[in-house]
């Protein structure tokens, strides 16, 4: 597993790299976010760890970058411990999102559930996963919307694919907390909210009213086939 490491302070990259190189990882190290978009688009990294406060370009904005072209799994590290600042890091198309100071034990943690979960899912069977114009292809993590691919983000697809699996089936926010990120947060379910809205955005024809993508009022959401 490849692994890349970015933000401007060089000493906690150290330690991180030698850390996670202890694990048996591949880590390779940035120290902007100018040089993390070019690193991730000519590189193949299983999972980057993304720093949000940088000079020139911030993670934010290279994380968004990065969507532009690849769902590889992102975890954002910051100095805020703001919900809004979560919130915002999610919007840009991150699956995670650990607050500075951490402990190390908890980072390495954190990026073994995002790959187990990544690797989970490749490893399921192969079939096409279809409701009405919407279609996922579970070996290639790749869905479809009237024929045209659509980029989704690592955790984006896990969520879909989990609600896809299970039709009619209600997940508590909660629920979907536990089973597609793998922990629970301190109670900050909005997380689940966002990639909710991010999804009907990109697969629903109608996101304000959408078709597949249902809310349970009080209870949680569901799938609608």
């Amino acid at each position: 597993m490849k692994i890349l490491v970015v933000d401007d302070e060089r000493t906690l990259v150290k330690g991180i790299k030698f850390n996670l190189e202890n694990e048996g990882y591949q880590v390779e190290c940035a120290y902007d976010g100018a040089a993390a978009v070019e690193l991730a688009r000519e590189g193949v990294f299983d999972l980057i760890i993304l720093d949000v406060m940088m000079p020139e370009v911030d993670g934010l904005e290279a994380c968004m970058r990065i969507r532009e072209f690849s769902n590889v799994p992102v975890i954002m590290l910051t100095a805020k411990d703001e919900d809004a600042d979560k919130l915002m890091g999610f919007e840009c198309g991150a699956d995670d999102y650990l607050t500075k100071p951490f402990n190390l034990l908890e980072l390495k943690a954190r990026v073994r559930a995002l790959l187990r979960r990544a690797a989970g899912v490749r490893r399921s069977s192969g079939s096409i996963l279809t409701a009405g114009n919407l279609s996922l292809n579970t070996e290639e993590r790749v869905a479809v919307r009237d024929g045209k691919t659509v980029n989704l983000t690592a955790k984006e697809y896990d969520l879909i694919e989990l609600l896809m699996r299970n039709p009619r089936r209600v997940y508590s926010r909660e629920n979907l907390m536990n089973v597609v990120w793998g922990y629970t947060y301190a109670g900050d379910y909005r997380t689940v909210d966002v990639h909710i809205r991010r999804l009907r955005e990109k697969l629903e024809e109608n996101p304000a009213s959408p078709e597949h993508i249902c809310t349970k009022w009080g209870v949680g959401y569901y799938f609608k086939a």
